[in-house]
């Protein structure tokens, strides 16, 4: 899938780029990819290896470059986003939670006087008007010190008017407003909380301030008490590293003696092995009694050798007695 999705983005890019198949050579197909890549300009700091998995840093890396490129050779061009408009959707009235009291009305009329919403009121041409008839009531009415409303009806005029003065405010999250008063209400509650922890803080500040200060006047009472025991442990570590120095020195003696020994040792075996084979040669019967055998057959021989010696010198004599004959 990464070696079909880079294709496709070198073709759009401009670079015509043959489609991979499921059989071809991976290592083959990756270096034409890092080829058309270091031909658009663009650096590759890593080893062919890194796409051989298909994902990965790298992977994401090569496709973001190619996507750049395709880009750049269709023109393309970034616009500025086009924000839908927001109809405002008119919500019923409740009682749980879209009631305010009265004395709010005038903080919440200067936030919603930009809405134009014709079901809210404008509290602050109320709050003129209010003021002006009460100042009218009073310049005319000062005689008039109780009041001949009958209290009923008054309680069912109230009633009557009560849905109208109630305000609806939407909450809407993408107000700032909103978020300006969570921003504030987080500030009050981190101030309260930070007044309270402030308290313990300082005090954990100064009990492990006096802590520490405890710890580095007995440390200096310690290694003032124990110098001479420093002084003599770091004598006795001296001499141990002298001593250790010179076991390394007699390990490395005793070595070369054992290979002599073990030398010498090979040359006496072989020696005591000659002598054994030459005393036992020595002591054995054995070649003697060959020899004597040897002899006894010489001796036999030469018998044999003797006689017919005297033979054919007794044959030879007679054939000259012959012939001696025969010419006289």
């Amino acid at each position: 899938m990464f070696c079909t999705l880079a294709a496709w983005l070198i073709t759009k890019a401009g670079h015509p780029f043959e489609q991979p198949q499921e059989y071809d050579d991976p290592n083959a197909t990756i270096s034409n990819i890092l080829s058309e890549l270091r031909s658009f300009g663009r650096s590759v700091d890593f080893p062919p290896s890194k796409l051989k998995a298909g994902y990965g840093e790298q992977a994401c890396y090569v496709l973001d470059c190619l996507a750049e490129e395709a880009l750049k050779y269709s023109g393309f061009s970034w616009k500025r986003p086009a924000y839908p408009t927001e109809e405002l959707e008119e919500e019923e009235v409740t009682e749980d939670d879209a009631e305010l009291m009265f004395n709010k009305l005038e903080e919440s009329a200067v936030e919603e006087e930009s809405d134009n919403e014709e079901n809210f009121i404008d509290l602050n041409v109320l709050k003129a008007q209010t003021y002006r008839s009460d100042m009218n009531d009073s310049a005319k009415h000062e005689e008039i010190l109780q009041s001949t409303t009958d209290a009923a009806e008054w309680n069912l005029e109230v009633e009557r008017v009560l849905p109208q003065l109630k305000v609806t405010v939407r909450t809407d999250n993408k107000d700032w407003r909103i978020h300006l008063d969570q921003m504030h209400q987080h500030k009050d509650g981190i101030e309260s909380s930070l007044k309270e922890t402030r308290g313990y803080l300082d005090k954990l500040h100064n009990e492990i301030s006096r802590t520490l200060e405890k710890i580095n006047s007995r440390e200096k009472y310690i290694n003032n008490q124990l110098e001479h025991l420093v002084q003599e442990y770091c004598s006795a570590q001296a001499l141990l590293s002298e001593a250790k120095e010179k076991y390394q020195e007699g390990s490395g003696g005793v070595t070369q003696r054992i290979r002599v020994l073990s030398e010498i040792t090979e040359v006496l075996e072989r020696v005591k092995q000659e002598t054994e084979e030459k005393g036992s040669s020595m002591t054995d019967g054995a070649p003697l009694v060959k020899i004597k055998q040897a002899l006894t057959k010489l001796k036999q021989e030469t018998i044999q050798m003797d006689i017919q010696i005297g033979v054919m010198e007794n044959t030879l004599l007679q054939s000259k007695l012959k012939e001696k004959i025969q010419y006289d």
